[in-house]
């Protein structure tokens, strides 16, 4: 009675009863589907479960995302410290100055950045220390906020490649869309970060021409030193706009070009990954193969045990993924069967909760 009872209360969230119909083949598809792979309600995204938004608040320190809130709180604390501190020892400072919290700032930026102009130097034995501590601390804040931006841009990208998919659905069926956007993904990922950066280029060109009236070739060598950290020193923003510019878009312009490499190397390996799963699929199976294939020595390769094998040849997983799969597959197989039922699901269930 007990079981029967358990079996009750779970086939209603297991079975979707709108695709139960007369062919006792195709309901066993979709149970097994549905139990896998479909997502429980409260993980559904607001704009999937009918479009409804959940309340938020009306802060709009809650509204920003959540992979930039932690960034933004280090962020300013970095800025907000490094600045008072460099304030305090502006005097040990040298080079050219304009204002001293706006010089204190712009400070804090190019070391953060690990650009170093050499338009303003350390030159007194705290601030050299002060220069020493911020240095390492930026870089490490440079990595975190690359890695928040990476979370943030992956999701708008995937979002926008939905939409650009959406005007082709007619022509296309769900499963040929779906496989086109995850085909391209990574490519176009280095495609937006690489327009983004041609423009934080042009407009960086075009600021210095303009407000620090720099020759256009200087002006675009300033940018290019800058955007790869080189930093010569012999062009840089001196004026007080220019260091209110420099701020904000040194920040944004070197992040992006570690971005922008980060998705090429991805982008490489993805390649290399899709050409050893070619080569893996492509190449003859010989008898080998079928032994290797073999886990349970019983001369006889089952459709699990070949895809298992490929997918070690893929690289996709390894010998010790697959027995810490098994250790938990022998855990839920309570009674030695071989085979996984709901009363081992349960029988397994309670046996954890009694410990």
């Amino acid at each position: 009675m007990e079981n029967d009872t358990a079996k009750q209360s779970l086939l209603p969230a297991l079975i979707d009863r709108t695709t139960q119909t007369t062919n006792n083949d195709v309901p066993k598809i979709r149970r097994y589907r549905r139990c896998k792979s479909a997502p429980l309600p409260e993980h559904v995204t607001p704009e999937i479960n009918g479009n409804k938004s959940l309340p938020r608040s009306g802060s709009f320190f809650n509204k920003i995302h959540p992979s930039f809130r932690k960034v933004a709180i280090f962020l300013v604390i970095y800025l907000g410290v490094g600045t008072i501190c460099f304030y305090l020892v502006r005097n040990q400072i040298v080079g050219k100055k304009t204002n001293g919290i706006l010089d204190a700032v712009y400070f804090c930026v190019v070391t953060m950045t690990t650009v170093g102009y050499g338009d303003l130097v350390p030159n007194g034995t705290l601030s050299k220390l002060l220069a020493c501590a911020f240095v390492f601390t930026g870089m490490a804040l440079v990595g975190l906020i690359l890695s928040k931006a990476a979370d943030y841009l992956i999701e708008k990208q995937e979002t926008l490649l939905i939409s650009k998919t959406l005007h082709i659905s007619q022509q296309l069926g769900r499963t040929e869309m779906l496989k086109e956007l995850e085909k391209n993904k990574v490519r176009y990922k280095c495609f937006m970060i690489l327009a983004f950066l041609l423009v934080l280029i042009v407009v960086g060109t075009i600021f210095l021409a303009t407000v620090e009236k720099l020759d256009l070739v200087d002006a675009f060598y300033c940018v290019c030193s800058t955007i790869t950290t080189l930093g010569y020193g012999d062009k840089s923003f001196s004026t007080e706009a220019g260091r209110v510019f420099a701020i904000f878009w040194i920040l944004t312009s070197t992040i992006s070009v570690g971005q922008f490499f980060l998705y090429l190397a991805e982008l490489y390996t993805e390649r290399r990954q899709k050409a050893l799963v070619r080569l893996v699929l492509t190449r003859t199976v010989t008898n080998v193969d079928l032994e290797a294939a073999d886990l349970d020595n019983d001369g006889v390769v089952g459709a699990a045990e070949f895809i298992i094998y490929k997918l070690k040849e893929m690289g996709k997983i390894n010998q010790e993924d697959i027995a810490l799969v098994m250790e938990e597959f022998e855990d839920l197989d309570v009674d030695q069967s071989g085979t996984l039922s709901y009363s081992d699901i349960m029988l397994a269930q309670s046996s954890q909760t009694g410990r």
